[in-house]
């Protein structure tokens, strides 16, 4: 069964860096999908469901934590686990806002193949 992911980040060079860390952390997706935004990604949402997906939490138009609200509402999607990668760090109410709307797990920037795989292997 093939696999699907959809990285949501405004950044292409994080985008890039995303996919090959997940090759590099052996967590092989078929599809992997892009968005620029929240906004973007609820309207690629509306034609693909991917398994899993990997997003920012800030990002302008629609940020990671007005996504997750959107997603929640939306019965076709609400179910698909969404990891955030941020770098709030020093946020832990951003992170836990975030797990309060629907997202399974997060992963601080800057990240290695081996947090990642700890974090989405099991989700995949």
């Amino acid at each position: 069964m093939s696999k699907s992911v959809l990285i949501i980040d405004d950044s292409k060079t994080m985008r890039k860096i995303i996919t090959r860390t997940l090759r590099q952390a052996g967590v092989n997706f078929e599809t992997i999908e892009e968005a620029d935004d929240g906004q973007m990604a609820l309207d690629q949402l509306a034609q693909s469901k991917p398994d899993l997906i990997l997003c920012d939490i800030n990002m302008p138009n629609m940020d990671g934590l007005t996504f997750l609200q959107h997603k929640s509402e939306d019965a076709s999607i609400k179910d698909i686990p969404v990891v955030m990668i941020t770098t709030e760090g020093g946020s832990e109410d951003v992170v836990q806002e975030a797990k309060d709307k629907g997202a399974v797990a997060s992963i601080k920037k800057p990240f290695n193949a081996e947090q990642i795989e700890d974090v989405i292997a099991p989700l995949v």
